[in-house]
C-alpha cells in the first residue's frame, strides 16, 4: 500500500479531546481522525430552497464583530442531515468556509453584492496578502 505521511500541530486540548473520542469508538488516534475527515468530506451540505442569503442578515456590529441569524444555519443543517447545532459548534472557520461557498454560489447565480460581505471578503484577501494567518478579534491588532 502506498502511503504519505502526515503532521498536525494542533492545540493539547484538542489532541486530547481526539484522543478522548478515538477511544470511546475502539479506534486508534490515526483511524479515527482518518475516519473523521472523511466523513467530513462526504457530507453533502444542501441550502433549502426557501432560504437565501439575505436571510442571514448578516451585519457588522459597532465592537467590528459580525452577527447573524442563526436559526438559517439550523435549517441548513437540517435540510443537510446533520444534527442542530453542528457548524456553530465547530471552529469559526468552518462556518464561514460555508457561508463564503454560499455567497460566492449566490454571486454565480446573478444575486446581488451585499456590502457587508464584499467588505468581509476583503479583509480576508487583504490578510493574506499579508501572509497574516489568523485573524485577530476587533480592537486587538
Amino acid at each position: 500500500m502506498d502511503t504519505a505521511l502526515v503532521h498536525l500541530r494542533v492545540p493539547a486540548a484538542t489532541k486530547a479531546r481526539w484522543v478522548r473520542a478515538s477511544r470511546a469508538a475502539g479506534m486508534r488516534l490515526t483511524d479515527w481522525i482518518t475516519t473523521a475527515v472523511e466523513a467530513h468530506m462526504r457530507t453533502q451540505i444542501k441550502i433549502p430552497d426557501d432560504v437565501t442569503i439575505a436571510d442571514l442578515k448578516l451585519a457588522r456590529e459597532p465592537d467590528g464583530s459580525v452577527s447573524f441569524d442563526t436559526s438559517v444555519i439550523a435549517k441548513i443543517e437540517r435540510a443537510s442531515g446533520l444534527p442542530e447545532g453542528t457548524f456553530m459548534a465547530q471552529p469559526e472557520d468552518a462556518l464561514g468556509e460555508l457561508l463564503a461557498k454560499w455567497y460566492r454560489m449566490h454571486l454565480a447565480a446573478g444575486g446581488d453584492p451585499d456590502p457587508v460581505w464584499t467588505d468581509l471578503i476583503g479583509e480576508v484577501q487583504a490578510e493574506e496578502a499579508a501572509g497574516q494567518h489568523v485573524s485577530l478579534p476587533p480592537g486587538r491588532a
